[in-house]
């Protein structure tokens, strides 16, 4: 059983907090089985959270503006699968459309992206699409076009890549309504070229801020290794020429390019050849000859930038981060960086170099931390086994403990550090969040009695705590918090108020909260 309950553990801190059905499936499997199936899981979304998002509806509200009626009604999830050309006449160039409209596109994401994680098996998809939500992170309330284009960033982008190739995801984001609108590249073009996408993208997609050399070395050829034509690391001048080298990306949006020819409105990715710098460019020490066919400058950088050490080294850093600890062991970051580079042409690249993480000794004595917001969110939901309806106060909740989904307001992702979830005005958050949830959920249930507390905590202890604290222990915090375990606990809602709080207390504990 101790090896049962340490496979629980690691599941519980790969994907989302195991409710009963994923202990059962442990049992069966084991953890190493576990995650053999996970990283097999594909990309669509399995039936029951098909059927899940199709029957969802998501209010709508606003008043009269104008010249606009006024309205309030529920609606379903239409946005999540249509191609970006049938929602772009929401778009800034259609005047006569309310701002909640306009932003619909992304508050059915969110709404999604909160049922997928507590329907769905695919917990370690989940958890991994949410790693590269932050690193390739958009911040929807910044711009309608991203707000638009979000339903196609995450459907098309971000997830089909999750555990497939990195190379082939940082194209298919670089070519992203989503990326051009967030980072100004879609309005980028020779003399002067806009810097904003080509600076993150080295400093936050590829190579990373560590490798930022410019403070020590004014000229490329001073960068370490750059005679070779393997720098080290990355200057201003590699910015400035990785600019260069995607002007001309764009996204189509009625824009003038000549006389006589305009874009067509669609919100489709656009190379516009008028617009590109066409001249030599030197990029990471390497010599891009002038004229190249179209798109290949940007097609060339990408593959410098996928292909460098030090990319590998970011990306393997930023996973053992998110899944062993704040600062990684430097060995297990060195090991999972190799295997990152071994399987650089390969299909699933990325779900083999996060096998390297998940497999590790030191993922399995890693200490646990705290879930983040949304999954903790998503697991007192399997816990429970009561699935709220989509509402925007989840999102809100989401927020108040500090989780902004694709509204981060950096391009740079939430902090990785787990001393901002423990900050002490985002605890308190949570403790509150305990109880609405738990509100919502027993709204739902079915009236039940417990004969005493004492029943009650050691059916809910199990259920929660999945055996790791004694329901004596839980009992005791009943005790500690209203001077007695012997009175009847019900689900009546005359009485629900009682079981709302002893729930939230159980769930506030450290074996809860942490994975």
């Amino acid at each position: 059983m101790a090896n049962d309950q340490i496979g629980m553990d690691l599941v519980s801190r790969a994907g989302i907090r195991a409710g009963t059905e994923d202990n059962n499936r442990l049992l069966r499997e084991s953890w190493t089985g576990w995650l053999a199936d996970q990283l097999a899981k594909p990309s669509e979304d399995e039936t029951k959270v098909r059927d899940a998002l199709q029957s969802a509806k998501l209010k709508i509200e606003y008043g009269a503006e104008d010249g606009l009626s006024a309205l309030s009604e529920e609606r379903h999830l239409s946005n999540l699968d249509r191609p970006i050309a049938e929602v772009w006449h929401l778009s800034h160039w259609e005047k006569k459309i309310a701002w909640e409209e306009r932003i619909r596109p992304a508050r059915e994401v969110t709404a999604a992206t909160i049922l997928r994680a507590t329907l769905s098996t695919a917990q370690l998809r989940e958890v991994a699409v949410d790693f590269w939500r932050d690193h390739f992170s958009v911040n929807w309330t910044a711009d309608e076009d991203v707000a638009i284009s979000l339903p196609t960033y995450d459907r098309d982008v971000i997830r089909p890549h999750t555990f497939g190739n990195f190379r082939e995801m940082l194209e298919a984001v670089a070519t992203s309504t989503a990326m051009l609108s967030y980072l100004n590249n879609a309005t980028s073009r020779a003399s002067p070229a806009n810097e904003n996408y080509a600076r993150e993208l080295l400093e936050l997609h590829t190579l990373g801020a560590n490798v930022y050399l410019n403070e020590k070395f004014d000229r490329w050829r001073e960068v370490p290794g750059a005679l070779q034509g393997a720098p080290t690391g990355y200057i201003d001048q590699d910015v400035y020429e990785t600019a260069r080298a995607f002007t001309g990306w764009t996204y189509a949006d009625g824009q003038y390019v000549s006389e006589g020819v305009e874009m067509a409105r669609t919100g489709i990715f656009s190379y516009t050849d008028a617009w590109h710098d066409p001249y030599q460019k030197r990029l990471l020490a390497t010599e891009f000859d002038a004229h190249l066919p179209p798109m290949t400058d940007g097609q060339k950088a990408l593959d410098l930038m996928a292909f460098h050490p030090a990319t590998a080294r970011h990306i393997a850093f930023k996973l053992c981060q998110r899944f062993v600890a704040d600062v990684p062991p430097t060995s297990l970051v060195d090991d999972v960086s190799k295997v990152f580079v071994a399987h650089y042409k390969a299909k699933d690249q990325i779900a083999q170099t996060l096998r390297a993480v998940l497999l590790s000794s030191e993922f399995a004595l890693a200490t646990p931390r705290l879930q983040r917001p949304l999954f903790l969110l998503a697991s007192l939901q399997r816990s429970s086994g009561v699935v709220l309806a989509a509402d925007i106060e989840q999102t809100y909740m989401l927020e108040g403990m500090g989780q902004r989904l694709y509204s981060w307001h950096t391009p740079a992702g939430h902090p990785a550090h787990s001393g901002y979830w423990q900050s002490p005005g985002l605890m308190v958050r949570r403790w509150r969040m305990m109880a609405e949830v738990w509100r919502s959920i027993l709204a739902q249930m079915p009236q039940q009695e417990w004969g005493s507390f004492d029943a009650f905590t050691q059916y809910w202890a199990q259920k929660l705590l999945l055996g790791q604290s004694p329901a004596t222990q839980a009992a005791n915090l009943m005790r500690k918090e209203y001077g007695e375990t012997t009175r009847r606990v019900s689900l009546h809602p005359d009485e629900r108020w009682i079981t709302v709080q002893a729930l939230s207390l159980l769930s506030a504990s450290p074996n809860y909260q942490s994975v």
